[in-house]
Formats: structure tokens, C-alpha cells, sequence
């Protein structure tokens, strides 16, 4: 059993510590794809030391390896440093070695971000399942350049009984970008008790309700929230402080709770005087295991 191997054997009985001088110890024994990929992905995804990772992982790329590993790993982490065009190169040509749903969906999020749209969508439906993040990701690059009624035909496909499903919030704020409140208020209610509760899209809900002149609907939905962030500050109030929660944490949070109750307070009146609340979209990126060697996943190691 060779070092790599005896890495990865510690790594499956989660002894982190033992698997991580291993996989350094693979390196000083040769620094070749296998040993740099390898520690690369430890201090990525165990130590979360991009710095360190993207050093290793950019030597290993430099050897012109012939897997897809090293290059989806380099473009993971420019994704992470918001470097997104040269995300976007090396998750080309991590393409060009051999096509990975996750180079599919990373190269949709750099092209996002490039404002790129129309390669971003295209991207994204490569690496998409029926309700998942991605699909709802090729939705909005959709709705970015203006096809609000295909944008709107793949999103009502959209079922919570699909395995990925990305959420009833997520769907509902998506029809409010679209204009189509009725369907976003559907949606709304039925993630209304199992969504925690925050300004962002409490705001959107009751945005939807005023256009679809649901008043009293509304103003329910703005007095549960003030409740329920009642209750949170009465709570957070008795909380016990300690060596992992401070006296100025307990304060920043209930500063926190404090400024969102008011938000819930003001959401009507805002909204009657003009103000539009706007959709927050954040993509997501997509990670996968790229360890040589793996028996999990049965990667072989790494050969030229």
C-alpha cells in the first residue's frame, strides 16, 4: 500500500489529521498530479485553505495532466476567489479533457458573473435535473435576457416531488421576477411554515399579496413575522453567555433582530409609497470528489 493509498484509507475513517500528513507526506515522497491534486483537495475542502490549495493545484495544472481532476479543482477554487474568467478557461478545458456535470454548472456560474448569458444558460441546462439549483440558475439567465415566457414554462414544471428539488421560497421569489404573483403567492404559502422566516423574502410575499390586492391576506402575514421576531428577541434576551458566545455577540444579534423586526413594520407602508423589493439570487457552486485513488467513488490513481 502506497502512501496515497494509506491517505486515503485514514481519510475514510475520518482520522483528518493522520490523512492530511499523508497526503503531505505523498508530496515531499514526489510532487507529481497525483500527490499536488490530492493535498490540493485536502486543503480545499478539509482544511479550507484556498491559498494553500490553489498553490498546489495550479503546480499540478502546470504538468498539463491528462484528467479532468486537477482542472475542475482550479476552476472550483477560482470560482470560490471570484477569479470567474479564468474559471471559466480552465473549466473549458476541463471540458475539452472530459465533460463532468460539475464543470457544467461552475462554467454556468463563471459565465453568470462574466454577465454572459446566453453561455451561462446553456451551461447550466448541461448540468441540470429536473427542479434542481441548476434549472432554476438557467431560469434566471432566462429571465435576464428577456424569454419570460419559455422562463416561465420550465419553471412551472417545477415539483416538490423531484429529488433536488431547490425549494418553495426559491420558486415563489423566482414568479415574482417574472410579474406573475399569483403563482408566487402559491408558492409562498406553501413554504410559509417550514421556511424560517427573514425580511428578504417576507418582503417579496407581502409585495405579492398588495399587487394581487390580498390586503388583510398581507397584513397577516406582516403581523406573524413581527410576532415571531418578537419571540426570537425575548429569547435571545435569556440567552446564557459563554467562551463561544459572547456578551457582544448576544448584542450584535439582537441588533440584528431588532432591525429586522422594524423592516416587518415598515414592509407596507414602503411598498404603498413605491418601493419595489427587489429578487436576491446568489449561484452556487458545485463541488465533487476529485481524490485519485478514491475506493468510494472508484477513481483509479492517477496515471499519464
Amino acid at each position: 500500500m502506497n502512501t496515497n493509498q494509506k491517505a486515503i484509507e485514514m481519510l475514510e475513517k475520518n482520522e483528518y489529521e493522520q490523512a492530511l500528513v499523508l497526503f503531505q507526506k505523498a508530496v515531499s515522497e514526489s510532487r507529481d498530479v497525483q500527490s499536488l491534486n490530492n493535498l490540493a483537495w485536502i486543503y480545499r475542502h478539509e482544511e479550507e485553505d484556498n491559498e494553500t490549495a490553489l498553490e498546489l493545484i495550479k503546480e499540478a495544472v502546470s504538468m498539463n495532466p491528462s484528467s479532468y481532476f486537477p482542472y475542475n479543482l482550479l476552476g472550483e477554487i477560482y470560482l470560490e476567489t471570484k477569479m470567474w474568467q479564468e474559471a471559466s478557461n480552465i473549466l473549458l478545458q476541463s471540458i475539452k479533457i472530459q465533460p463532468s456535470i460539475e464543470a457544467y454548472k461552475n462554467l454556468g456560474v463563471a459565465k453568470y458573473h462574466l454577465g454572459e448569458f446566453q453561455e451561462a444558460l446553456e451551461f447550466f441546462l448541461l448540468g441540470a435535473n429536473s427542479s434542481d439549483y441548476s434549472m432554476y440558475s438557467h431560469i434566471i439567465c432566462l429571465v435576464k435576457l428577456g424569454e419570460l415566457t419559455e422562463a416561465k414554462k420550465k419553471l412551472n414544471t417545477f415539483s416538490e416531488e423531484d429529488d433536488e428539488f431547490v425549494g418553495e421560497i426559491e420558486v415563489a421569489e423566482l414568479y415574482v421576477d417574472m410579474g406573475c404573483f399569483h403563482e408566487a403567492i402559491r408558492w409562498f404559502d406553501k413554504g410559509w411554515e417550514s421556511y424560517y422566516k427573514q425580511p428578504n423574502w417576507v418582503t417579496l410575499y407581502v409585495f405579492s399579496l398588495l399587487k394581487n390586492n390580498s390586503i388583510t391576506r398581507a397584513h397577516e402575514i406582516v403581523e406573524q413575522s413581527i410576532l415571531q421576531k418578537s419571540e426570537e428577541i425575548t429569547d435571545a434576551h435569556n440567552e446564557i453567555c459563554d467562551e463561544d458566545w459572547s456578551e457582544n455577540d448576544k448584542k450584535q444579534h439582537i441588533k440584528k433582530l431588532l432591525d429586522e423586526k422594524m423592516e416587518y413594520e415598515n414592509i407596507i407602508e414602503q411598498i404603498s409609497n413605491g418601493f419595489i423589493p427587489i429578487m436576491k439570487f446568489d449561484t452556487s457552486i458545485y463541488t465533487g470528489c476529485y481524490l485519485f485513488g478514491c475506493k468510494r467513488h472508484n477513481h483509479p490513481e492517477y496515471q499519464d
